[in-house]
């Protein structure tokens, strides 16, 4: 008698060497899984799914640039040295070090920050502390003076940083003037500048177009600064400095470049190797929320910004809980697991949506899905394993 399948997915962290500019990554990764199999003694399969942190990818690639050339490139782009930076995010690795870029390449900076939280969720203001002071908003500008009388000092729940001081003393440092506006509409910005760099990740589109139709004189966005070589520098042509990191005190990791190419060579030695078609992804940032900081973790412009065609779609799948308490709730035993497992291998091969089957299975896209899973089984540490293998992922109760 056959024994029953008692696994389902498994998420792996893969060991590689620590990575260095000019690697060749694709073999080191292939290489990595293939040891991997072999001394932990499981196999390839099919549609198993490696991803890749794109942290790696970029080191490989060199894709680097300086606080020097990001203030070169705000001095093209920007001319008169006055600019507003608009809706900025909170955070040390991701937004100080350019922030600095900026402060170097300019005389003075209004930035406005959005409140009670930046768009990822790290927050100036505690909102009870809003509602108290009956605060709206959506409506109210506030100076820094009246920030700072309404809410006083309020430090980062991780990181114990006042933001505002932290970027307040940045700018000083690097000699220019710095005024604080917080406010929502993004409109406010051009009441103190008509030059405007949007430094919002998720919500920059709609930002532009509606500094554009206000009436704006320059409305450039983070992936708009290094989006091409600035001195022989790294760059990126699609996010510019979105999804850059602080690699040293003077330099930025980019958010590599080239991806596709690099899944697909992947794909390619694996399968050479193992005669197994493999999907690959390169990931950044999970999307998920943090419950007690209330930080949403995707700093990163995308989830993943290349994949294998395999990964492209949502999931389709039935809720099995909605089976067993709904059509089939006089069953039990092997009599339940026969008839849910036949409906789950006869399901439409067409999406559900929309159907009552499906309430409760939330299809976001499998790439942002599966780099969640990697983004959380790497870590953000010292784990040491850039590279994720996934298995079991696309089978279900009936296989």
């Amino acid at each position: 008698m056959a024994m029953d399948r008692m696994v389902g997915t498994v998420a792996r962290g893969i060991r590689a060497p620590i990575i260095r500019q000019g690697d060749d990554l694709a073999q080191i990764v292939a290489d990595s899984v293939l040891k991997a199999a072999s001394t932990e003694g499981f196999s390839l399969h099919d549609r198993d799914v490696v991803g890749i942190t794109e942290a790696v990818v970029a080191r490989a690639q060199g894709n680097y640039a300086t606080v020097d050339n990001i203030a070169a490139d705000i001095r093209n782009k920007f001319p008169g040295g006055e600019l507003g930076v608009l809706f900025p995010i909170m955070s040390r690795n991701r937004f100080a070090i350019c922030l600095r870029g900026i402060a170097r390449g300019a005389k003075k900076l209004t930035i406005m920050m959005s409140y009670p939280s930046d768009e990822v969720g790290n927050h100036l203001v505690d909102l009870d502390a809003l509602d108290e002071k009956g605060v709206n908003p959506w409506s109210d500008v506030l100076s820094e003076q009246r920030y700072r009388e309404l809410f006083g000092t309020h430090l980062h729940t991780f990181t114990g940083v006042d933001y505002v001081q932290y970027y307040k003393d940045l700018c000083a440092e690097e000699g220019a003037q710095v005024d604080f506006v917080f406010a929502n509409n993004p409109k406010v910005i051009l009441d103190y500048e008509k030059h405007v760099l949007a430094c919002d990740i998720h919500t920059r589109a709609r930002t532009k177009r509606l500094l554009k139709a206000a009436g704006a004189l320059t409305v450039l966005g983070l992936d708009d600064i290094l989006a091409a070589p600035v001195e022989g520098s790294g760059y990126n042509e699609d996010y510019g400095l979105l999804g850059s990191n602080k690699a040293t005190e003077e330099t930025v990791k980019l958010f590599p470049r080239d991806c596709q190419i690099f899944v697909r060579e992947v794909q390619t030695r694996l399968y050479q190797a193992t005669s197994k078609n493999l999907e690959v992804m390169v990931y950044g940032d999970g999307a998920f929320k943090d419950p007690v900081g209330k930080i949403w973790e995707l700093a990163d412009p995308v989830v993943s910004p290349a994949y294998t065609d395999g990964l492209e779609g949502t999931p389709n799948e039935i809720k099995l809980k909605y089976l067993a308490d709904n059509q089939f709730a006089a069953l039990s035993g092997d009599a339940l697991r026969s008839a849910i497992a036949e409906a789950i291998a006869n399901k439409p091969k067409e999406s559900l949506k929309g159907r009552m089957e499906t309430q409760g299975t939330t299809p976001r896209r499998l790439t942002d899905l599966l780099g969640s899973l990697c983004d959380l089984t790497t870590g953000s540490g010292d784990k040491g394993t850039p590279i994720v293998l996934v298995q079991g992922y696309f089978d279900n109760y009936a296989d």
